[in-house]
């Protein structure tokens, strides 16, 4: 049986997600906390290889993916955060990973039916499966917008093949640009590219090069970001050695804005450029501190209880033959109540990422907490770093453009 979602048809005009959208059991409840959407993220933790530069819980795959005994396990991991959600509704999914177009459309169609059987969803509900363009194949493709699918994210990063190889890529720039031709023939019309910068070797033309080159497939939603050294990853035992210098890497950054605005793309988040009506709905969610489930190896949630009044933080098992074997039951998770200076910090974290930043009493109302009391509010506001303004909806608390480009430190002085 399919269970459908209230219908909220001003989010579909603006296609931005509000947290007033909530079904009528949500809203029904009035306390210190209140339910904000909730999403449903899935992690497929395999891949062809580890990136030097990843530190997501991916693994190389085995010779044969136990697709089915996966399925299953992710379901059951679903079943088991069940009681957590009651009356709730899946406003978004998202299928992370690992490489999750190394799954069968069989396999993303089993996944999205067990779903639908067990929890709300939203009719609209933006419904992104990631894809490696090198693992990608026309009749799959075909087969995920069948299984209910409507958005593609390509993790391209870029489209230098020398740069490529040095990224560990397992794609080519042309296997790229033919992947997302053939998503196009799929019938996807909403499509994301993953573009790095400041990579090893790049220069600002080759970065502008690349961004072009990627704004030639016309796609909806441009993710373009810095890479970064993350701990525990090769490129941070050894890192390359032409990395762009830092005002290099400012400059490539302030070109791209202009070029991607000159494509008319909105700069609605620090990497996320969109097509207007096109902005990340399951992002959103994560940037205005809403709830998600996440299930599979490794997976992350974060649950508002109104009767328990409290907030928590679920993590699933991380190795993937661990969770295989222990998906749905007690020993498979752990769970962590943040106290109140954690959860100012993770609300900061998130909501501060938005260039439009977010209601005050927003804060209030998803964390149980009252701004005006939060020093590190204050220190922001007197450093220049956060700006108050007034709207119809009510107080906005926003980053100044200086904030913005000091985001790191404004977010820590909230920790």
């Amino acid at each position: 049986m399919v269970i459908y979602c209230k219908w909220v048809p001003h989010a579909l005009r603006s296609n931005q997600l509000s947290f007033l959208d909530v079904s009528a059991e949500e809203s029904s409840a009035q306390s210190a906390l209140s339910l904000p959407p909730l999403a449903l993220y899935i992690h497929l933790p395999w891949c062809v290889r580890k990136c030097p530069y990843c530190d997501f819980n991916s693994h190389q795959q085995p010779k044969d993916i136990p697709e089915a005994a996966y399925v299953a396990a992710l379901l059951r991991d679903l079943e088991q955060d069940l009681p957590r959600v009651w009356g709730r509704c899946v406003v978004s999914l998202f299928f992370g990973g690992g490489t999750p177009s190394l799954f069968s459309a069989d396999a993303i169609s089993a996944i999205l039916d067990g779903v639908r059987a067990r929890i709300k969803v939203r009719p609209d509900a933006e419904i992104t499966l990631e894809c490696n363009p090198g693992a990608a194949e026309y009749g799959n493709l075909l087969g995920y917008r069948l299984a209910g699918v409507n958005r593609l994210s390509f993790g391209v990063q870029s489209f230098d093949d020398v740069i490529l190889q040095r990224l560990g890529r397992v794609h080519s720039a042309s296997e790229a640009v033919n992947a997302i031709a053939q998503a196009r023939a799929a019938g996807f019309d909403n499509i994301n590219i993953d573009l790095m910068y400041a990579l090893p070797g790049q220069d600002l033309p080759g970065a502008q090069n690349d961004l072009a080159k990627a704004l030639a497939l016309a796609p909806e939603h441009v993710s373009h970001y810095h890479l970064t050294m993350e701990p525990n990853t090769v490129f941070a035992r050894f890192p390359p050695e032409d990395l762009p210098d830092h005002d290099t890497a400012w400059t490539i950054q302030e070109a791209c804005q202009a070029q991607l605005a000159q494509a008319g793309f909105e700069h609605y988040e620090v990497s996320a450029y969109a097509k207007p009506g096109r902005r990340s709905q399951h992002n959103q969610v994560y940037w205005r501190f809403g709830d998600y489930l996440g299930i599979g190896a490794g997976a992350h949630g974060k649950i508002t209880d109104l009767n328990t009044q409290r907030i928590t933080r679920l993590e699933k098992q991380k190795n993937p033959r661990l969770y295989l074997a222990s998906a749905g039951h007690a020993s498979s998770i752990q769970l962590r109540a943040p106290k109140p200076d954690e959860l100012a910090f993770e609300f900061m974290l998130n909501a501060l990422r938005l260039h439009e930043g977010f209601l005050k009493s927003d804060f209030q109302a998803f964390t149980g907490l009252a701004l005006e009391n939060n020093r590190g509010f204050h220190k922001a506001l007197a450093k220049g770093l956060l700006e108050r303004a007034h709207t119809a909806k009510g107080e906005i608390i926003r980053p100044t453009e200086l904030g913005q480009r000091f985001l790191n430190d404004l977010t820590n002085l909230f920790s």
